[in-house]
């Protein structure tokens, strides 16, 4: 791991500026890439949590009360600046996460996307006026900021699932308070060093790096109103009955098991494309990432050998080579628990087509052959009752399952206990309206691969991978970050003598 006084280590950003903290804990943080740690971060405690509270208390009472068309004009600042140092923002995160640098730049966009939406934050906000409601009386409601919240984030996309929550948070008028992954955290202290270059007040975003111990002081904090969080299922569920159990709006995204059904009628060099790129980009390190290709009828035959062909050309490099198709697994963790599925399979009869485990990472790049590295890997044949199937693996292994016919296909899907993305490739037209509405699955794609939704629609699934009522993102993520105020009003020349001992009524 190395001396951690031979590296820099990463702090927080608390009140506007950089803090080390005090906790005295630290991790190392490692690039995928050569399996060299980089630098260190520091973990907080209690401590550093409390402060950030501290600064974010402070500074939202003016920052509530200051008119949303000059709250957008710092996102719109902050839009500004982000286009501008997008591409470093990518390298960054490819140099601790692994993705490709043309994938992190994919990441930057859509992060961008939400922040565009979250510039409209004056539109967002309107409410409903009935002029009228009873005689003399008016009645409107108000959407308006709980306070401080915070946001819980993942490894897997460290620039745009914090920017699915704290453009909207800030616009709407909160304090937000970033606690990131500790395996890639250089992303979130940029992202606050160009808020603050955009005009952000002090104290209105903070930055606490740290592990569980964060976690638990977030949740446990009696001035943190809302929790938003992504990541697995297993602390997706700790998450919100933690957080609801503390008395607060808790939005917990949880894991994924995404299949794509390729009826027989589908285009199989499209359908290959897709399933290459949607099962192995990212390494597989994605919630919406296909993990399973169901295959109806006969298309399996046609498909499979072209699936292995096309999983062994993978090219597998350093991510900063512009050629690289799949970078590294993240960190020598992930790598070991993905080849234990791989093993796993096999024990449980599942067809091992092509191995990952067999990659040469000789043809990584210079300097890379001590990476986190693993090839693409294809299991056919493989059964609901397989762990391969039943759990979300999170790296490059695709299990392709077969069955007889489009119904078998839906029960299949619909059995499974995650429903986050799924994807139908077919030409039929019925055959597609009636997946749409049958699937009980929360963001399907029709020749779709990967259907995450646009900003101003929202992102969550179903069941096992979503705890709480409210998506991310879009008008649920404004709902989420405000809460509704009821005003009913008249004037006394408008209000009838005498007490009035029955419940009010339009009159």
């Amino acid at each position: 791991m190395g001396n951690p006084a031979q590296h820099p280590t990463l702090g927080h950003w608390i009140a506007g500026q950089n803090d080390a903290g005090s906790s005295q804990r630290s991790s190392p943080v490692y690039n995928p890439a050569t399996g060299q740690v980089s630098r260190h971060v520091a973990l907080a405690g209690s401590g550093e949590v409390d402060a950030a509270v501290h600064a974010a208390k402070a500074a939202f009472p003016a920052w509530a009360d200051t008119p949303p068309i000059r709250r957008a004009r710092v996102m719109f600042r902050f839009l500004e600046l982000l286009n501008t140092h997008k591409d470093e923002l990518a390298r960054c995160i490819t140099l601790e996460h692994g993705k490709v640098f043309t994938d992190a730049q994919g990441e930057v966009a859509r992060g961008i996307d939400i922040v565009e939406f979250a510039c409209g934050i004056p539109q967002l906000l309107k409410s409903d006026f009935t002029d009228q409601v009873s005689t003399g009386m008016d009645n409107w409601t108000l959407r308006q900021p709980l306070g401080v919240v915070a946001g819980i984030t993942p490894f897997n996309f460290p620039a745009m699932v914090p920017m699915w929550m704290f453009p909207l948070a800030i616009a709407a008028g909160n304090c937000f308070i970033l606690k990131p992954s500790p395996i890639d955290p250089s992303a979130s202290l940029m992202l606050a060093d160009l808020l603050k270059q955009a005009g952000l007040p002090d104290g209105v975003f903070s930055v606490v790096q740290g592990d569980k111990e964060a976690v638990d002081a977030i949740l446990h904090h009696p001035d943190i109103k809302a929790v938003s969080f992504v990541g697995s299922t297993p602390i997706a569920n700790y998450i919100y009955e933690t957080g609801a159990r503390h008395g607060k709006r808790v939005q917990a995204l949880g894991g994924a098991k995404n299949h794509m059904v390729v009826m027989p009628d589908a285009d199989l060099e499209q359908v290959a494309d897709a399933l290459i790129g949607a099962g192995y980009g990212s390494a597989g390190e994605r919630c919406m990432a296909i993990s399973v290709a169901v295959l109806v009828g006969d298309v399996g035959d046609r498909l499979v050998p072209v699936l292995a062909e096309r999983a062994r050309a993978l090219k597998v490099m350093d991510g900063m080579n512009l050629e690289a198709e799949m970078g590294p697994i993240v960190h020598a963790g992930a790598h070991e628990r993905i080849t234990g599925y791989i093993e796993k399979g096999i024990q449980e009869g599942a067809t091992l087509v092509v191995d990952g485990r067999d990659f040469d990472s000789s043809v990584t790049g210079a300097g890379c052959e001590g990476g986190f590295w693993m090839g693409g890997t294809l299991f056919d044949n493989v059964t609901p009752e397989m762990s391969i199937y039943k759990e979300e693996i999170f790296g490059p292994v695709l299990s392709c399952v077969r069955v007889a016919n489009f119904a078998e296909a839906v029960e299949l899907i619909n059995r499974h206990q995650y429903a986050n993305g799924v994807s139908l490739f077919t030409r039929d037209g019925g055959v597609a309206r009636e997946f749409g509405r049958r699937i009980e699955v929360g963001m399907v794609g029709v020749n779709v691969p990967i259907p995450v939704p646009m900003a101003w629609h929202g992102f969550g699934g179903w069941k096992a991978s979503l705890f709480g009522d409210m998506h991310a993102y879009g008008e649920e993520g404004v709902r989420f970050y405000t809460r509704q105020k009821s005003i009913m009003q008249r004037w006394p020349d408008s209000i009838a003598k005498g007490a009035e001992f029955v419940m009010p009524t339009a009159q």
